[in-house]
């Protein structure tokens, strides 16, 4: 479960820290407080992109970061996948802001976004404001499916998705066999041409890299060079050479190093001064010997180097992808000159794989059918508990013409919510309260499915009111009690189900706005309740009637 939530330097967010509770986390406030702020929030440091304008001080890095306790083996198991362990039974996310640009960890190792998500995923799921509009999109109901029977289906999407990439290889093929004999011919010359033209060049892995570190040490000897013999002369060439210098120097002290014993130690000084610039001469003459080498030589390389690289420029960024060319060059050279064994063969295998692939896809319709009927079945259940009374729910499948890689299915929910009333799209039938109910009850299902230990839910009530908040509130505390939610609400009956009821809400510190966000005491939520319920005036009727709502949810969680 989500243990807590940091948030520092983000939209009216200055720092705020949030500890979250088992069952069911209500987030409340008043309109524009700042509460899809949090639900931003948890997004950023689940990997989502960040927006420029969520920075509050850009002269400051903006800092998400969640803890999240691992509570399953199974769990754990995910993790070690991933090559994630806990620390002290917990996992820490976290994604540090600074111009624009990003830092995720996960336990502070620095991870990709995809790494970032690939973990988030086995924690939590958020249901964001908009996302049951999805539901009026058919591509949506097969990805709720096969998320719903991953486990019987990933294996069999996997050889699904390979065949169809090899079935679509081998109809690009069929479809560029159609050549008359003057086109395969004109087609043979271009490509004997150009085997020609690479198998000349000789290319062996890794030439290049060898060259241009020889090309790079040519070049930069030249000004190396330079430096180093005017060096030289300073110091042993010239008429006024530093060592001609010194060695004056030294045989004008000879004669009087004996004088005293300061004498004797500034003769010394000045001898060892000598024999250091007469080895440093030595080692200068040496090193410029080294970087001698002949123009023909630097001519050689440059113009091998111009080779390959003309080759890189038509066949492939490096002398791998040039061979890589080269043999699938040859092979289709081998190609045209058998070409119509080389039709047949490729009409062969493209019917071999054809049939492969509409084998394997309905094995995959079979599957799917099977687990939409479970499917569609406890979203049902879930449907009745959220004030559908007669409803009816189910899922219709469609054969594609053509195959792809998700198989032949266009699967699409379908719904009645009169009796006697037939089955009908959902974007026929729902309005966007229904949609919502359809949506918690389909995230409820595979939240139970999959385990997800956390749901955020943004905004769930939109649409609902009177009987059918209240049944919505108690399906999310019926929910609460086996997976954590966070949601923001609207609706005090939902409210009023909370375990823990937390208020946000805009302060002005220092003249600058700021959200700030706390876990309500009983006496607190009471207030909060009757605010949901009361609007600007709270009279003692309306209090009173919040505290009944209050401890009817008590006794409906009993």
């Amino acid at each position: 479960m989500l243990q807590s939530l940091h948030v520092k330097n983000l939209a009216l967010i200055d720092e705020v820290e949030v500890e979250f509770h088992k069952g069911l986390n209500i987030l409340t406030g008043e309109t524009g407080a700042g509460k899809s702020i949090i639900v931003g929030s948890i997004n950023l440091a689940l990997g989502e992109k960040v927006s420029k304008d969520m920075v509050r001080d850009e002269s400051v890095p903006a800092f998400v970061e969640l803890i999240f306790h691992v509570d399953t083996r199974e769990q754990e198991e995910a993790l070690k996948a991933l090559d994630i362990f806990p620390e002290d039974e917990c996992i820490i996310l976290s994604r540090k802001i600074t111009s624009g640009r990003s830092v995720a960890r996960v336990n502070s190792e620095t991870v990709t976004v995809s790494a970032l998500k690939a973990v988030a995923s086995i924690f939590i799921d958020i249901y964001g404001q908009h996302e049951h509009q999805t539901l009026l999109h058919k591509k949506k109901h097969l990805e709720l499916l096969d998320s719903y029977a991953h486990a019987s289906l990933d294996d069999l999407k996997k050889e699904v998705k390979e065949l169809y990439g090899t079935y679509r290889k081998l109809k690009s093929k069929m479809e560029d066999m159609g050549m008359d004999e003057s086109e395969r011919i004109k087609e043979l010359d271009l490509l004997e041409f150009e085997i020609s033209e690479i198998s000349s060049a000789y290319l062996k892995s890794g030439e290049d890299e060898e060259l241009e570190q020889r090309y790079r040490k040519m070049t930069g000897s030249k000004k190396v060079a330079e430096a180093f013999y005017s060096a030289y002369r300073m110091l042993s060439e010239e008429d006024e050479s530093a060592s001609s210098v010194i060695s004056r120097a030294t045989r004008e002290l000879s004669s009087v190093s004996d004088f005293d014993e300061t004498s004797q130690e500034i003769y010394n000084t000045v001898a060892q001064v000598e024999d250091m610039l007469n080895q440093l001469g030595r080692d200068l003459s040496g090193y410029l010997e080294q970087l001698n080498f002949s123009q023909e030589e630097f001519y050689e390389v440059e113009q091998r180097l111009n080779e390959i690289n003309r080759l890189k420029d038509k066949y492939g960024y490096t002398i791998e992808d040039i061979l890589l060319a080269l043999e699938e060059k040859q092979q289709r050279v081998d190609e045209l000159n058998h070409y119509e064994e080389y039709k047949k063969s490729v009409e062969e295998e493209f019917s071999r794989v054809k049939k492969e692939l509409l084998k394997k896809s309905e094995e995959l319709t079979g599957i799917r059918k099977k687990m939409a009927s479970e499917l569609t079945f406890k979203v049902t259940q879930a449907l009745i508990d959220l004030n559908f009374l007669d409803v009816a729910f189910d899922m219709h499948f469609e054969e594609l013409k053509e195959p792809t890689e998700n198989g032949m299915d266009a699967p699409e929910f379908k719904i009645s919510v009169n009796p006697g009333e037939a089955l009908k799209p959902l974007d026929k039938v729902a309005s966007g309260g229904e949609l919502s109910r359809i949506m918690l009850a389909m995230k409820s299902v595979l939240a139970t499915n999959d385990k997800i230990p956390t749901l955020i839910f943004d905004e769930i009530d939109t649409g609902i009111s009177g009987r059918t908040a209240q049944m919505v509130a108690e399906k999310m505390n019926d929910i609460g009690r086996s997976t954590q939610i966070i949601s923001i609400t609207h609706l005090p009956q939902i409210a009023a189900m909370a375990d823990a009821h937390f208020l946000i809400e805009k302060q002005v510190v220092k003249e600058n706005t700021v959200s700030n966000i706390h876990c309500l005491t009983e006496e607190e939520s009471y207030e909060e309740l009757a605010r949901m319920l009361g609007g600007a005036v709270i009279t003692d009727a309306v209090l009173s009637n919040a505290k009944e709502m209050k401890e009817l949810a008590k006794n409906q969680k009993k």
